[in-house]
């Protein structure tokens, strides 16, 4: 089976730890720190990797936190494509608050990557020895990365003969979408009323909108998520709506890219476009039942799948 390619321009190391209780202007004792190689394409792969498929990894990395980057992706069995860069690449933190379970999420801007470099990335890309499947494009965009980033990589899967699956948000989103190409796309609720320019009234209005886009002939399938509830699924074929599983949730750190990584390595696999959005759902569910930026456990995610299945079968 050949590896699914994963774009990350804007890696982070995400630290998570956790506090008695949060208290400003006073220095809190942190637990040991736990270390994970995130950004959206990284987490994709991770996920992939844990699932049982083969990944190839495109990114940047710079300085010393480049390095620790790389040394946390040794051993997950990624095919790693680095690009260097000059500044270094960003940690986030997150923090979980014991006395009430809060989780407090920091996010770090991303450093600048140069003209040369994001160019790098996307020349590396071209050059693949074997022409994949599937790419996916995912995360957010560091300064000095152009905002039509993302439709520079569809032109280049075009030629490639891949599908391209997008997960960003804002501008970086809007731009890739309205420039076309991509087989799928998987916005939040926030996220389709960026690419709507309005607000959502309700579920019919969504759906409405969303077979706008399709119709548009720019993207073949979207996947909106809709937290806790699942998902909604369109495509020329039609909508559906997939039911997430009741979990109980420790974190939510990562669940996207999970679903986006159980919906793609499904799909590499033969199954029907519904049958790996439920895969794709359970993944993002098992996920948000580990602590920290930890992802799924590969046995929680076939358990979930499989009640999705019954549910679906026995309704």
């Amino acid at each position: 089976m050949k590896p699914i390619v994963t774009i990350t321009v804007n890696p982070s190391i995400d630290q998570s730890t956790s506090v008695p209780n949060v208290i400003a202007d006073r220095k809190l004792r942190c637990k040991p720190p736990v270390y994970e190689p995130g950004g959206g394409g990284i987490n994709v792969s991770r996920v992939i990797r844990i699932l049982g498929g083969e990944t190839m990894a495109f990114y940047t990395a710079g300085g010393l936190t480049g390095q620790l980057f790389q040394e946390l992706l040794d051993g997950t069995g990624i095919i790693c494509y680095p690009v260097s860069i000059k500044d270094l690449t960003r940690m986030d933190l997150m923090v979980i608050e014991e006395s009430t379970g809060r989780q407090y999420r920091f996010g770090m801007p991303g450093p600048l990557v140069r003209e040369e470099e994001w160019q790098k990335l996307l020349t590396d890309l071209s050059n693949l020895d074997f022409r994949p499947d599937y790419v996916v494009a995912s995360g957010s965009l560091p300064p000095g990365v152009p905002q039509d980033f993302y439709s520079l990589v569809a032109g280049i899967c075009r030629k490639l003969g891949a599908k391209l699956i997008v997960d960003t948000s804002g501008s970086a989103l809007v731009e890739a979408v309205n420039n076309g190409g991509i087989f799928m796309v998987k916005p939040n609720m926030s996220e389709m009323r960026d690419l709507i320019g309005k607000d959502i009234r309700d579920e019919s209005h969504l759906e409405s909108e969303a077979r706008k886009i399709i119709e548009s002939g720019k993207v073949e399938v979207l996947v909106i998520s809709l937290g806790a509830a699942g998902a909604l699924m369109v495509s020329r074929d039609g909508t559906q709506r997939v039911r997430a599983p009741t979990v109980n949730i420790v974190s939510k750190v990562g669940a996207g890219d999970s679903t986006v990584g159980g919906i793609v390595l499904s799909l590499t696999r033969g199954m029907p476009l519904i049958e790996a959005v439920r895969f794709g759902v359970a993944t993002g569910s098992a996920t948000v039942m580990t602590p920290g930026s930890q992802l799924c456990r590969r046995e929680d995610v076939e358990r979930l799948y499989s009640s999705m299945v019954a549910e679906k079968d026995n309704p």
